[in-house]
């Protein structure tokens, strides 16, 4: 057998070398993958520890400290003293709106436990805590009286019934609106919301609230609508796309829509313009769905490195600004999984491109500029061609050459903030907003149908823009289903956009 296999070797020396450079280039590429799906499969996916992972972990660290500071306090009575005293000067103030209820804790004897005479009130203490009723239901009667003419036996007076968002249905515009926040923002399916009105003696069946769901989504689209539309007069938007499951009943399983992220965030350079992010369903990837998404947009766009959206470059009138964040990310992994030079190098150059972008961040945009010229560009520049050096030493089977070739061929997309003030470093905010939706698809799984998923788009739009505008989506989203079926004029519909809307804080008790 070892001579069989000896004659199949070339007897070019020239010929054999090349084979085994070529075997050891297909091992080493093939190694390098291994490592990357055990990295996938049993190590952190992200570069940096995410943020809700590493708060879960200090929500134990804490726990555990107020757990041996409550035992100090049974064993040491003075240290409840101080640290109540403490806590009083790092907790701030509750909200003047929320309705209060007062208790008066007063002496029982009022008379003076020396000389016997009354004693007079010189001031008092007041202190406040935080309370809560869980979930408070309450049902609100509406009475309509009929009136009759005792001579004219046909006349019947009575005044015309309130609008309804659920006409001939139990819930209020603002009971809508908290289904909505329970399963958009905080990742509630509706059959556990079920549940958990089921322990108030509430029945609401699941296809009743998914009844609801589908009815005020109805409604909302037009301001979806108009929410995407101010975002597409932009000059600069970010785009990110990620999938969607969506029940197929004619094959018995799921089927992989994507929900499309369009947003926009001018803050880091001092924009006017309010930040909203909309997303769009649909139930593919195709590059012709962020062609039809963003027809009639002309400016910027800040994307990862999907090839799809180089059809948008294409029409002159967009132009694409690429990620950093997604470049560092390739070298990235090859640095994680061992020891790697070339990625540990690069990886370096880019953090101090990083390092400038913090420097600058907040300032105008063409004060950003002025400190890209002078501080980023000489980075940029010898970057390049020290890839494009490297690039030539190595395999082109590798890892690393992908890497390599994948910033190349993007350079002037990744290069563009360097002119614009406006443009950031990479596209992080509009994966922000993607981060809600995987939240969302964790735990529902996936949609019912491809109008569930439009509905998804429709309402988390609206919830992620109330957010990154410091708005209280519960009460925005029964606002305008309030303004919405009392008739408001599509005129005035920008009224009713997020960035828009003004709280109410004349807010009483609840009896």
């Amino acid at each position: 057998m070892a001579t069989a296999m000896a004659t199949d070797l070339p007897d070019d020396p020239a010929t054999l070398k090349t084979m085994v450079l070529a075997e050891r280039a297909r091992a080493e590429r093939l190694e390098q993958i291994i490592k990357e799906l055990q990295r996938h499969r049993f190590g952190r996916r992200a570069e940096t520890l995410p943020e809700d992972q590493l708060l879960l972990g200090l929500e134990e660290a804490e726990q555990v400290e107020a757990s041996g500071e409550a035992e100090g306090e049974r064993n040491e009575p003075a240290q409840t003293v101080s640290r109540a005293s403490q806590r009083r000067r790092n907790r701030g103030s509750l909200p003047a709106h929320l309705p209060r209820i007062e208790t008066v804790v007063d002496v029982s004897d009022k008379a003076c436990s020396c000389c016997g005479h009354e004693l007079h009130r010189i001031g008092e203490d007041v202190s406040e805590r935080l309370d809560i009723i869980p979930a408070q239901f309450r049902v609100l009667v509406v009475r309509r009286p009929k009136y009759a003419c005792r001579v004219c036996q046909d006349v019947v007076a009575q005044a015309p019934a309130l609008a309804r968002l659920i006409e001939g249905g139990l819930p209020t515009e603002a009971t809508v609106a908290q289904v909505l926040i329970s399963k958009y923002a905080d990742h509630l399916p509706l059959y556990r919301q079920s549940q958990i009105y089921a322990r108030q003696a509430i029945i609401l069946d699941r296809s009743t609230l998914a009844d609801w769901v589908g009815r005020a989504a109805w409604h909302l689209r037009p301001v979806h609508e108009r929410l995407l539309g101010h975002l597409k007069a932009s000059a600069k938007l970010f785009a990110d796309e990620t999938t969607a499951p969506v029940l197929d009943p004619g094959r018995g399983r799921t089927k992989t829509g994507q929900l499309w992220a369009y947003a926009r965030d001018d803050r880091p350079w001092g924009g006017s313009d309010p930040p909203g992010v909309a997303y769009v369903y649909a139930p593919d990837r195709k590059a012709e769905r962020p062609l039809a998404h963003l027809n009639g947009f002309t400016g910027i766009l800040q994307v990862d490195g999907y090839a799809g959206y180089r059809a948008l470059a294409k029409r002159n009138d967009v132009q694409l600004a690429f990620c950093w964040s997604h470049v560092r990310r390739r070298f990235y992994e090859l640095a994680a999984a061992g020891p790697a030079p070339i990625a540990s190098e690069v990886l370096e150059r880019i953090t101090a491109l990083y390092r400038i972008e913090t420097e600058v961040r907040g300032r105008s945009a063409d004060e950003r500029r002025a400190v890209r010229q002078v501080k980023s560009r000489p980075v940029i520049d010898d970057l390049k061609p020290w890839l494009a050096a490297k690039l030539g030493l190595i395999s082109q089977k590798t890892k690393l050459a992908e890497a390599i070739r994948y910033a190349l061929s993007r350079w002037e997309g990744l290069t563009r903030f360097i002119d614009d003030g406006r443009i950031e470093i990479d596209s992080n905010p509009v994966e922000r907003s993607i981060r809600p939706i995987a939240l969302n698809r964790k735990n529902a799984l996936f949609a019912g149908s491809d109008g569930g998923g439009q509905h998804w788009a429709v309402i988390a739009s609206l919830i992620e823009t109330c957010k990154i505008n410091g708005v209280d989506p519960q009460g925005y989203l029964a606002n305008v289903l309030t303004r919405i079926v009392n008739g408001h004029p599509q005129s005035q519909i920008d009224e009713l956009l997020p960035w828009a809307y003004i709280p109410d804080r004349n807010l009483k008790a609840v009896a």
